[in-house]
């Protein structure tokens, strides 16, 4: 495996790939790229240049490697690299990092039209395909729900949906319901609602993958992640477009609305009081006050006191209401000139998420949160961010400045929010505005992203002491996605990533005929604790037999997750599975290989589509995608 890449995601994948998955990796980065993962498995070449030349390529062995991840931020330096890969190797895997979808969609679709032209070698049958994935994408998700207690994950992909639910235990100790599959328990309790959330190496706080029976009892009173059902994602309703204008409220402030609407009452009266004291037609009484009010009527000379009294009334109104509507067209005119502008955060505004960063992790959780309708207010010191087009469009109210600085903070209203999510690129920037947050709301959510697990263990355990009450979390965006790139290497697709604390439950599609450990099993047979977990099958394909004293075989419908334990799997069947990132390699692993490393696809069964009637497309989710779809 060949892995190239600038910053911390590539020497997470080499690492993943090294002492999960056992292969040999080449790294490829800048002298100081960032930490050295060179180590059993693992070579570090240092490249002078990105994307990397023809020499560079060739000196880390792509010509005879099976996989080729291109991982720099520059969506245009990874197709560079990937063309020349390409020419130098068709028949190698590419992964690609891009974070335009369009764009990467259609790269794919070059890469293999380009591959498809080459002549066939021994080699043919070997897996070539072009992966374009998004660490963006793949994070965003969990990221977004940290900031919201209890809010459910979603995982889609290929027209799978698949939704996991965060459990807080009650005082009674009960924290899942019958018939939900626990997929994970939670360091949280009742006496810590927070748990050990911050770190991924708490010893025995720590939470656990997949347990069984035994280990759920035992641990009475945890918080748990539930698997609440799986079934095939419906077609999204058609979204309205997004104005970009502004809106009636803001055209006018609310004094001036007041105004216009006491005049308004006012003429109304005017005119009743015409009609009632004149005698005259209803529409006619209307018609002489607005003249009067305008100015433009005859003189009431000779006419009843009544009338009289009312024409002086309504002219005294007409200049009432001429700077009342001078006052609406210059403030109407504003409110359209900062239309295009961003905004700032209003008056009263409380219970709201303050986003820092509007990196491309920050855009991709900017969205995610507007489209869960959590009220979000972003602070980045950057002006050209890439996000900072995305709020303007959204309508989210922004920030300009350094977060640490004096003052920022308080301008987005952290004293009322209910979480800071810290997103930024630098763990020192997240954690110095965790701590200024800290100081002005004690009570704050905090969640920050941090890479290195030892140092978001100490971070934890400082903070935890400091404000013991208040929900410390921290994530890795890097963790979070390191999964799918991997797993797409070794030519599979994981169909989604869930987040529990800074640990990671992968899903995936499994055929049993390719899984012999799987095969003439029962589905409680088939469950590894801390490893693996059937948790659907696909019933869309043809009936097999069952063995007379097992349970009946599910009829034919489409997907099925809450499966019997005795039900028998058989070569036919497709299955979602959930694991841990080792129990995966271990299940990708087992399936037999040719002995020179080619040909034959060496890692077991093949993540697929299930059921009849699945998308390639469908929303950003923590999942990887087809070779044809971008995103995770």
């Amino acid at each position: 495996m060949v892995v190239c890449g600038d910053d911390a995601l590539a020497h997470r994948i080499a690492a993943e790939l090294a002492e999960v998955y056992r292969r040999s990796v080449v790294l490829v980065a800048p002298a100081a790229g960032g930490p050295d993962t060179s180590g059993p498995g693992v070579r570090l070449q240092h490249a002078e240049q990105a994307p990397p030349d023809e020499p560079t390529l060739i000196e880390a062995g792509v010509r005879r490697s099976q996989a080729l991840a291109l991982l720099y931020e520059d969506d245009e330096v990874n197709m560079r690299a990937a063309f020349l890969a390409r020419r130098l190797n068709p028949h190698i895997r590419l992964v690609l990092r891009m974070y335009n979808r369009n764009l990467g969609r259609r790269m794919a679709e070059l890469l293999d039209q380009a591959r498809g032209h080459e002549e066939p070698t021994e080699r043919e049958g070997h897996d070539a395909t072009t992966i374009v994935l998004s660490d963006a994408d793949t994070a965003a998700p969990a990221l977004a729900a940290t900031a919201v207690v209890g809010t459910r994950k979603i995982v889609q992909a290929d027209g799978l949906l698949l939704r996991a639910a965060e459990r807080i235990p009650s005082e009674s100790g009960d924290a899942t319901d019958p018939g939900l599959v626990t997929l994970a328990l939670l360091s949280s309790t009742t006496r810590d609602p927070a748990g050990a959330d911050g770190s991924d190496r708490s010893g025995r706080l720590a939470p656990r993958l997949l347990p069984d029976d035994a280990e759920i009892q035992a641990a009475a009173g945890h918080g748990t992640v539930v698997l609440e059902a799986v079934g095939h994602e419906p077609v999204p309703p058609r979204r309205r477009r997004e104005s970009r204008g502004a809106s009636p409220r803001e055209l006018l402030s609310p004094r001036v609305r007041w105004a216009l609407a006491g005049v308004c009452a006012a003429v109304v009266a005017l005119a009743v009081a015409s009609w009632v004291t004149t005698g005259d037609h209803p529409l006619h009484a209307a018609y002489l006050t607005l003249l009067d009010l305008f100015a433009i009527g005859d003189p009431a000379v000779g006419e009843a006191t009544a009338r009289q009294v009312l024409q002086l009334l309504a002219g005294l109104l007409g200049l009432v209401l001429l700077p009342l509507l001078i006052a609406g067209a210059l403030e109407a005119l504003g409110a359209y000139r900062t239309a295009a502008a961003l905004r700032r955060p209003p008056r009263g505004l409380a219970g709201h998420v303050v986003l820092l960063g509007l990196g491309r992790v920050g855009t991709r959780v900017l969205v995610q949160l507007h489209e869960l309708g959590v009220p979000v207010v972003c602070v980045e010191d950057d002006p050209e961010a890439r996000g900072i087009a995305h709020a303007r469009t959204l309508r989210v109210p922004v920030v300009l400045g350094d977060v640490t600085q004096e003052g920022v903070l308080e301008s987005a209203k952290i004293r009322r929010a209910r979480a800071l999510l810290a997103l930024t690129s630098a763990d020192t920037t997240n954690l110095e505005a965790a701590l200024g947050a800290r100081t002005l709301n004690p009570d704050l959510l905090v969640a920050l992203r941090l890479y290195d697990d030892d140092f978001a263990s100490t971070v934890y355990r400082t903070l935890r002491a400091a404000h013991p009450e208040a929900l410390t979390r921290s994530r890795s965006v890097s963790t979070l996605a390191a999964p799918a790139f991997a797993t797409a290497m070794m030519g599979r697709q994981i169909l989604g990533a869930i987040a529990v604390e800074r640990r990671v439950l992968v899903f995936a599609a499994l055929d049993i005929a390719e899984q012999p450990q799987f095969e003439g099993r029962t589905v409680a047979e088939a469950f590894r604790p801390g490893a693996w977990r059937i948790v659907a099958l696909d019933t869309s394909g043809p009936a097999v037999p069952d063995d007379p004293e097992a349970p009946p075989t599910p009829e034919p419908t489409g997907l099925l997750w809450d499966l019997h334990p005795g039900y028998v799997l058989h070569p036919g069947d497709r299955v979602v599975v959930a694991a841990t990132r080792a129990g995966l390699a271990e299940l990708l692993g087992r399936a037999g290989a040719d002995p020179n490393g080619v040909g034959v696809d060496p890692y077991g069964a093949r993540a697929a589509g299930l059921g009849a009637g699945t998308s390639s497309e469908s929303a950003p989710s923590p999942s990887t995608t087809p070779s044809t779809t971008p995103g995770g």
